[in-house]
């Protein structure tokens, strides 16, 4: 018998060997979501700036952040509900709504600034708890129950404000938000720190805690979550709560960064925060995603129209660009969700 017929080779080397260079790049996508959305942000920059020269400078990139900073902080608490597979049409609504509630409870009815923060809080988090009452008690799908809910909401901004924006008189505490912080050589604002903060701990939230890995459990498969002992119910419902805060903390943001509270602000809100869920590597139908990566995903949004604007390129394009990103990004995802272990 001769060395060749006795030589053996390992299975796991004759598999390794059997999948192409396609399949490595599909297993890698599947388990690392983000890593999609970094590398188009990266390559976005590059052939932006190589477009126009003045895309990379400190000025410009610190204002492509601080207009992220209210689109990105709704983004996580978009992430939230849509880790559950569902979805919040109505994020904006509350944003604006917990950003009038603010205003005028510290220059109508005389409330100390951090009070007025406070019940402007607690007014988004009911408004979330609103939602996720109704998708969990009536079992109403999210879709239906927050395309009602967007229009509840913007109606009482309208009849609570009589739809003029409040300018004057607001707390400091209030415009804090918006203070500029100089961070090297950009300039940002407490507004973008928070944001960045919200990340910090939303990331760590699902990482090292019960509560974050029963979310992902929940939106995989609800049915296997609730035969595992999770409370279903309960945890969507924390999911809506959780996320109806986030709105609110980013409605103080919006009011440091416009200095009012307007109840026509941030009006393409509500869909540009599931853009950048979902730009962002987090699936539609949950389970699967990473907080980080719709920071990712608002950022790349926030990069293609600003440098898209300095290219000469009219606004309506722009807005076609971003719709081809969002479809780009679905079918992404369901090729990354058919692969086989």
């Amino acid at each position: 018998m001769t060395d060749d017929s006795a030589t053996i080779i390992d299975p796991a080397e004759r598999l390794f060997r059997e999948v192409s260079p396609i399949q490595r790049v599909h297993h890698l996508l599947h388990r690392y979501p983000a890593i999609s959305p970094a590398v188009v942000l990266v390559l976005a920059g590059l052939v932006l700036g190589a477009v126009n020269t003045r895309f990379f400078l400190p000025a410009n990139l610190s204002l492509v952040i601080q207009q992220v900073a209210v689109v990105g902080g709704l983004a996580v608490g978009q992430t939230l509900i849509i880790l559950t597979a569902g979805i919040d049409l109505s994020v904006g609504a509350i944003m604006i709504f917990s950003a009038i509630v603010m205003a005028a409870s510290a220059t109508t009815y005389g409330l100390p600034g951090p009070l007025a923060l406070l019940v402007g809080l607690l007014v988004g988090t009911i408004a979330g708890g609103i939602n996720g009452v109704l998708v969990t008690r009536l079992r109403l799908p999210p879709f239906i129950v927050t395309l009602g809910t967007l229009n509840i909401f913007t109606a009482l901004t309208l009849l609570y404000s009589g739809g003029q924006s409040i300018q004057k008189g607001i707390p400091d505490v209030l415009l804090w938000t918006g203070t500029a912080v100089a961070v090297g050589p950009f300039k940002l604002t407490t507004g973008v720190i928070l944001m960045v903060l919200m990340y910090v701990v939303a990331t760590w939230v699902l990482r090292n805690t019960a509560w974050g890995k029963h979310l992902y459990a929940v939106g995989d498969d609800p049915e296997a979550a609730r035969l595992a002992g999770i409370a279903v119910n309960r945890i969507l419902l924390s999911a809506y709560l959780v996320a109806g805060f986030i709105f609110a903390l980013t409605a103080w943001i919006l009011i440091g960064r416009i200095g009012a509270a307007s109840p026509n602000a941030a009006a393409d809100a509500n869909l540009d925060s599931i853009t950048a869920v979902v730009i962002g590597g987090t699936s539609l139908f949950g389970g699967r995603g990473l907080i980080f990566g719709s920071l990712l995903g608002a950022l790349i949004v926030g990069v293609f129209r600003n440098g898209l604007a300095l290219a000469g390129v009219d606004v309506l394009y722009q807005t076609l660009v971003v719709g081809v990103l969002v479809i780009v990004a679905v079918a992404i995802d369901q090729w990354i969700r058919r692969v086989r272990a």
